[in-house]
């Protein structure tokens, strides 16, 4: 009866130990270097020998244990948003989260799909992050705000059309981008004007307060018009312009509008001579149409600024204005209208 060979035992884990005898250093020094320590001032030299060390033996701090010693994690989280926001701000989250990353902050993704605010407040609040940017997906009260606080979150930072109590609110006032597109068609002799509204769900986040921007607007007729982004809503609903006698149309975005346009085309209609069509985000392939998209284009802060911002907020919380406004809009006149 043949024995079985015992199971390999696995490699003992690395400590800073190791790192400091490999390196030559003492296990503060590790410390201070790895833990990227201000205040302790370490020669150039010695940082790149202690990571290489830290390289060759695969170690890395642990992330709890830095937490207890500092009082508080370094996880910046950002909800995930299952909202088809578009390549705008798309852009703008990604570099955001670089910024975050180059200020030594772990940016932490959660998916937060059909939570409520009290569900996602306590969820958020069992990693103990030392700051939440939420964009507005997940409707958070006082309430909420207070429970990410009490579990150490030094800043709850909101980015939406209205802000919360308790929190840093970074409003973008969604309805400047359908006033100034609904100004802009009403200045070049339209009245009678549809406002695309997004089918996709989540999208109400942007699309009613564009609405609501393009109805405030004096002498425009304004008709919401349902549209899903998809060639056989869009053909459905170029098959029946005739009959709405709209002259223009703000498409909600330059996605929307370059496809609604591409429809509209396609049914015999001139543009702009039987519609014009506005779009919004200034998108560069909608320069490279015929004809031009006009469009509103929307000015976001950048992802430096709204990181450094954070930043303040989690080293001086009191000293961060409650309210900002990070959006402006400027309507850019084209071909289609």
């Amino acid at each position: 009866m043949s024995q079985s060979s015992k199971p390999p035992q696995p490699a003992p884990v690395p400590t800073s130990a190791d790192v400091a005898r490999l390196a030559g250093v003492s296990r503060a020094t590790v410390s201070y270097v790895l833990n990227n320590a201000e205040a302790v001032r370490i020669s150039e030299p010695t940082r790149r020998k202690v990571r290489r060390a830290a390289e060759e033996l695969g170690y890395v701090p642990h992330a709890a244990a830095r937490s207890l010693r500092a009082g508080h994690t370094r996880i910046v989280l950002l909800p995930t948003s299952h909202v088809p926001i578009g390549p705008l701000y798309s852009a703008f989250l990604n570099e955001l989260q670089w910024s975050l990353r180059r200020l030594d902050y772990t940016v932490v993704q959660y998916g937060s799909l059909g939570l409520s605010g009290d569900e996602a407040a306590r969820a958020w609040a069992e990693l103990r992050p030392v700051a939440v940017i939420s964009l507005g997906e997940i409707t958070l009260s006082a309430h909420n705000v207070a429970t990410l606080k009490r579990a150490g979150a030094r800043a709850v930072i909101t980015m939406g059309p209205v802000g919360v109590p308790g929190a840093h609110a970074l409003v973008m006032d969604q309805s400047e981008v359908g006033a100034r597109a609904a100004a802009h068609l009403v200045e070049r002799g339209h009245r009678r004007i549809g406002v695309v509204v997004p089918q996709e769900e989540g999208l109400e986040l942007f699309s009613t307060p564009r609405l609501e921007g393009a109805r405030s607007v004096a002498g425009a007729g304004i008709e919401a018009l349902p549209m899903a982004y998809s060639e056989e809503s869009a053909a459905a609903l170029a098959a029946r312009w005739r009959s709405l006698g709209l002259d223009a149309v703000f498409a909600y975005n330059d996605e929307y509008a370059m496809l609604l346009m591409r429809a509209l085309l396609d049914e015999g209609l001139r543009i702009p001579g039987d519609v014009a069509v506005m779009g919004a985000d200034d998108l560069l392939i909608g320069r490279l149409l015929r004809p031009r998209l006009s469009t509103v284009q929307i000015e976001l802060p950048t992802g430096d600024h709204l990181a450094e911002l954070v930043d303040r907020a989690v080293r001086e919380p009191s000293e961060i204005t409650q309210r900002q406004d990070l959006i402006s809009a400027v309507a850019v006149r084209r071909e289609s209208t």
